[in-house]
């Protein structure tokens, strides 16, 4: 029972728990450079479900992200929450977006008309990212999106979301803002950062729980709010973790011999970080949230 439980519960709690530190990351960053917090659920975004090992991966770890947050591209997360947890309003969502073939199909001289495609679709709504790696994204955002396409960027009602998913992240994400906002310009909030007008930008490419704290102190030293970025975790939210990761385990703790309780534990000389817990546990609710209460008696109501 303890290995079909453990196999069970590793996995969620440990994307879960990734999620929920890049979470409170972005948050610090935001609270910082931001008025406006409230898009935080939407800042990270689940990019994962095709490189995990199975269709349950992608469900069982989509799902744990949207403990956290509510953007997402795994659909099976979704199908995940409705079947098992009765999950009547949608689970999560997301927005009108490109991927790379649907841009390189157009032929590389006719870049900058996928683009305007893009816009003629999508530039009605609320919002939409367009991925502009795919030849050169300086150019595609200083002199297709910034150049010729500035106008209708400018005139549409969504705001456009430019996704670069190549190079080091931190310095083509700090680029792209610079170039962005010498095309759109920007405003200042009260916290002293700038916030590009009608354009924002989402890193799609290299994140981890590793590289987030560095992309985001680079979007601040260079002026902007953090309130201009998202970020997309494919690999290293759903599938770049183990049971090591954390080093998440499940011991036996007590048992009950002859009507008494037993303190049952582990001790290793050579590793002291695999000491285990030990007595009869109980998680409890208190005013500052769960903890443990060890060595409690045993009755037939507390089983």
């Amino acid at each position: 029972i303890e290995t079909a439980i453990l196999r069970g519960v590793w996995y969620p709690t440990t994307v879960a728990t990734v999620s929920y530190a890049a979470k409170q990351l972005i948050k610090k960053y935001l609270e910082e450079t931001s008025d406006d917090v409230s898009g935080l659920p939407f800042k990270l975004h689940d990019f994962g479900m095709r490189g995990v090992s199975s269709f349950e991966s992608g469900g069982i770890g989509g799902l744990a992200h949207l403990v956290n947050f509510m953007g997402t591209d795994t659909m099976t997360a979704l199908l995940f929450a409705s079947e098992y947890y009765n999950q009547v309003d949608v689970a999560g969502f997301s927005i009108p977006a490109s991927e790379h073939s649907t841009i390189t199909s157009w032929g590389r001289d006719k870049e900058v008309d996928a683009y305007k495609n893009m816009i003629l679709k999508f530039g009605s709504g609320n919002i939409f990212a367009c991925v502009s790696d795919s030849y050169d994204i300086f150019n595609a955002v200083e002199n297709l999106w910034g150049g010729v396409l500035q106008a209708d960027v400018k005139n549409q009602n969504a705001v456009l979301v430019v996704r670069p998913d190549s190079g080091e992240p931190a310095e083509v994400v700090v680029k792209c803002m610079e170039l962005l906002d010498k095309k759109f310009g920007s405003v200042v909030n009260s916290k002293g950062y700038k916030l590009l007008n009608k354009v924002r930008v989402i890193q799609g490419d290299g994140i981890t729980i590793e590289s987030i704290p560095g992309i985001l102190e680079a979007v601040k030293n260079a002026g902007f709010s953090t309130d201009n970025l998202a970020m997309g975790m494919g690999g290293g939210l759903l599938q770049h973790c183990n049971r090591d990761t954390f080093k998440f385990a499940m011991k036996c703790s007590a048992a009950v011999i002859d009507g008494h309780v037993v303190d049952v534990y582990k001790d290793p000389i050579t590793d002291k970080g695999k000491k285990s817990k030990t007595g009869y546990m109980s998680l409890l609710k208190g005013e500052n949230g769960y903890f443990t209460k060890k060595n409690i008696p045993f009755t037939r109501e507390e089983d």
